[in-house]
């Protein structure tokens, strides 16, 4: 009987501990839209794959397409091409961050990110990268690329050296095709290809915080000649800019309860 007592009272104890070390569910995903704020004109030959502000005003997209792909630097205002140089040779232009006075570029699967004197547009180097890009933006210290699977890969902003990743989830389920980014706050705005969707993940551990939902954001006469929502930047406070590959358009939005 003391033994039978003793053995039920151990069990007792790896039963509280297994529960005790139970990790926490994670919060409920916010369900968001963009309200629209106000609409800038779009060159509707950017195959738009990164777009971001940087701290100085400057707004700068990089667009794609072998043989066509450009570096620009954009009006804030009006959306007008300021300047804009193009990639070498046949090289796939894709998501951009600024670094300082560097602009890094990615290109699609060419195997090498580029680095540009963000003053001048100057082509500085060309750094290998194991793996497809996509999307691109600064956290902090580091900077953080997606490839189209379902993980952020980090990555050192002056060496371009590759320093971890993290598998992106929403709802316990991979979460793929993750495009353009955009970092805040700590936070990673993406594009979903393929879809109207945009999702916050927390690159701590890779969970998808919220979704937003941009589905009609072009409206259907203007969308057919037009490609996906792709091109997210942070304009300061809670306002950001959206485009899309081949739109006509760019919204200046917020982002509020579904």
């Amino acid at each position: 009987m003391t033994f039978g007592r003793a053995l039920l009272g151990a069990l007792a104890l790896v039963i509280a501990g297994c529960a005790a070390a139970a990790p926490a569910p994670a919060p409920a995903v916010e369900r968001l839209r963009p309200t629209v704020l106000a609409e800038l004109p779009h060159d509707t030959g950017a195959f738009t794959q990164g777009l971001e502000l940087a701290p100085d005003g400057r707004l700068y997209e990089g667009t794609g397409l072998a043989g066509h792909s450009r570096l620009r630097e954009l009006d804030p205002a009006t959306g007008a091409v300021r300047r804009e140089v193009p990639l070498p040779g046949e090289l796939f232009g894709e998501g951009i961050t600024v670094v300082g006075d560097r602009i890094w570029q990615l290109t699609w699967q060419d195997g090498v990110a580029l680095e540009w004197d963000r003053m001048s547009l100057t082509l500085l180097r060309q750094v290998p990268v194991a793996g497809e890009g996509w999307g691109l933006c600064r956290a902090g210290d580091r900077l953080v690329r997606s490839d189209g699977t379902d993980r952020l890969r980090f990555h050192d902003p002056g060496s371009f050296a590759e320093t971890g990743s993290v598998a992106v989830t929403l709802d316990g389920e991979p979460v793929t095709e993750i495009n353009e980014l955009e970092c805040v706050d700590g936070q990673v705005w993406a594009n979903i290809w393929q879809t109207d969707r945009i999702v916050r993940i927390d690159p701590a551990d890779g969970h998808v915080t919220a979704v937003v939902d941009a589905a009609g954001l072009l409206d259907d006469e203007r969308r057919a000649d037009a490609d996906v929502l792709n091109g997210i930047a942070a304009l300061g406070g809670d306002e950001y800019l959206l485009t899309g590959k081949l739109w006509p358009a760019s919204f200046r939005v917020r982002f509020t309860p579904a």
